[in-house]
């Protein structure tokens, strides 16, 4: 059985994209995103998007380092192309250095939106974890696997690093100790004895743990993501 997974997530403010960039200075959105290698200079990048401004006329900022080059206009839209060196360290970079093509690149005011197939669940959460690192704000949008039958199953990705530490503790050692079972094989008061903590901590902790995971879990399946 394939064990891809097709992953879209949100950046806020990305760091060194300058795609992200204009779509914040125009309060705009950017999308039909590529970009091109020249042979003769392969440490180097050519990129070109569509920009649509908030408002008609509105521009893009000129970044010294990448200065943007209008080539092309649709109305109140255009077409930019900049050249940037390779290695700048943006999240598309970050994605592709674990051998994953980003598949498509979008933003939408300082929201960075990027698409990309990990091989399976351990590879993007790879991917995710050196996401995290270098930007200030991920959120995963959609996941979708695939299927032998080429159907799609939806997939949530929950950050475990929302748990404080002491949160994880109650919910490892109530699964542990058949909290969750039915019937139950241990009531709040035996966990919250081996936790060394009063019944109502206990109860206070699982329930902020579980809060936080129904949150990501049905935020993903409300949201008609």
């Amino acid at each position: 059985m394939t064990s891809g997974i097709r992953a879209e997530i949100r950046i806020d403010d990305p760091p060194s994209c300058t795609v992200a960039d204009a779509a914040a200075d125009t309060s705009g959105t950017v999308h039909s995103v590529s970009k091109s290698v020249d042979p003769g200079a392969p440490d180097r990048v050519a990129e070109e998007f569509l920009l649509e401004p908030g408002e008609p006329g509105d521009d893009p900022e000129r970044d010294g380092d990448r200065e943007l080059t209008e080539i092309f206009s649709y109305g109140s839209s255009s077409v930019y192309r900049f050249g940037r060196d390779l290695g700048c360290g943006c999240p598309c970079e970050i994605v592709e250095g674990f051998d994953c093509p980003v598949v498509d690149v979008r933003a939408n005011g300082s929201s960075l939106y990027i698409t990309f197939h990990a091989p399976d669940m351990q590879g993007l959460q790879a991917i995710i974890g050196e996401l995290q690192e270098q930007c200030s704000t991920i959120d995963v949008q959609r996941l979708l696997q695939s299927q032998q039958d080429h159907s799609e199953q939806n997939l949530v990705f929950v950050d475990r690093s929302t748990l404080t530490a002491r949160q994880l503790e109650v919910l490892e050692t109530a699964h542990r100790m058949g909290y969750f079972e039915h019937p139950k094989r241990a009531n709040a008061g035996e966990v919250a004895d081996e936790l060394g903590i009063t019944g109502t901590t206990f109860t206070e902790h699982l329930a902020a743990a579980q809060t936080k995971l129904l949150d990501a879990i049905l935020d993903h399946d409300g949201g008609g993501r």
